[in-house]
């Protein structure tokens, strides 16, 4: 299995993994044309030698040598918000007391805002069922932090990462239909589309100023704030493991959490170290994410691996996969942080 950046002969593939995808899933949406206009965004990125944050695209995708079958993808925005504004809700307390009447109330509040405005973002994760398994989930999602770290002056020092709030299988969110609806008059798919084609102006002129208090939404909705859909629990274990936090922003549509991490603080940046390649003809030790250390020939791999006093053995396979040579350099970290 090996991560590369995407190509534009890809897109097939890309469109036909956004299709598996389904509703939700706001940066992975199978519309050929944005799909298409992102690889040649990421193309764009990765041979620019200063790109403008504010259109920076990084798109990967996961596959399998053996089939040559792309089965997953995972991306990198640069920096949001910075030509249309990024809106999220803050989830508060307001409080309401009368010591008179002895009444003391806290209650639960959503308000509108865009603090998370030129952060660099984590999404389109996906990755076929089939292989969610033997940890390719973790190099899908991880092989971001160390291109991160080789490259890390094309990225905000705060990373967020929007996860997929509940929805039901036919793609009904019952946040949105709780709050959303009511503003909108269109239904969850059309109002994520619409935010994905960067068509957001329409939220700023649509919805409440003014907090919003949970009190008044049905029960289905209030619980639905801060969760994620039950597919996107094992990435969201993923990054808090890494590091990552829950601050009480959620998305506008669905009411999925933003995680946030420092960058510097992401474990697989802060633990991640160069190494001189050793050739072994036998692998030994744990698993570790590789990576060389270009960027318009990035590739990351997972490879049984063992630290020595001068670098990091790797077999013959492993440096092939990578395109290396025996004592390369590579960026490296181990898998989890228990090793």
């Amino acid at each position: 299995m090996l991560i590369r950046p995407i190509k534009k002969e890809d897109l097939p593939e890309l469109l036909a993994l956004a299709k598996e995808a389904g509703v939700g899933v706001t940066t992975l949406q199978a519309n050929p044309e944005r799909l298409s206009a992102r690889i040649l965004a990421s193309e764009t990125s990765l041979n620019a030698a200063e790109p403008d944050a504010a259109d920076a695209s990084y798109v990967f995708v996961l596959e399998d040598e053996q089939t040559g079958k792309i089965v997953g993808t995972s991306a990198i925005e640069a920096a949001v918000g910075m030509h249309e504004t990024w809106y999220n809700y803050r989830v508060g307390i307001n409080v309401h007391a009368s010591r008179e009447l002895g009444i003391y109330k806290q209650l639960e509040t959503l308000f509108l805002n865009s603090d998370m405005t030129g952060s660099s973002e984590l999404c389109s994760l996906f990755l076929l069922p089939l292989y969610r398994k033997d940890g390719n989930g973790s190099l899908l999602s991880k092989a971001r932090f160390l291109f991160m770290a080789e490259h890390s002056a094309r990225f905000s020092h705060r990373i967020i990462a929007e996860m997929r709030g509940i929805s039901d299988e036919d793609g009904r969110s019952p946040f949105w239909e709780s709050l959303g609806r009511h503003f909108f008059r269109m239904d969850f798919a059309r109002a994520d589309f619409l935010s994905y084609v960067g068509s957001k102006s329409f939220i700023a002129e649509l919805m409440p100023q003014h907090p919003i208090y949970t009190c008044f939404l049905p029960e289905e909705a209030r619980v639905a704030i801060g969760e994620v859909h039950a597919a996107t629990r094992p990435a969201r274990a993923m990054l808090e493991a890494e590091g990552f936090h829950y601050q009480g922003y959620v998305d506008i549509f669905d009411a999925g959490p933003t995680l946030e991490c420092e960058l510097d603080q992401v474990r697989a940046v802060r633990a991640s170290g160069c190494y001189q390649a050793e050739l072994v003809t036998t692998e030994v030790g744990v698993p570790w994410l590789v990576s060389n250390r270009r960027l318009l020939g990035f590739r990351c791999v997972l490879a049984i691996a063992q630290k020595t006093e001068n670098g990091l053995q790797l077999t013959q396979g492993i440096l092939e996969q990578l395109g290396i040579a025996d004592g390369d350099s590579v960026r490296a970290v181990p898998l989890s942080a228990k090793e």
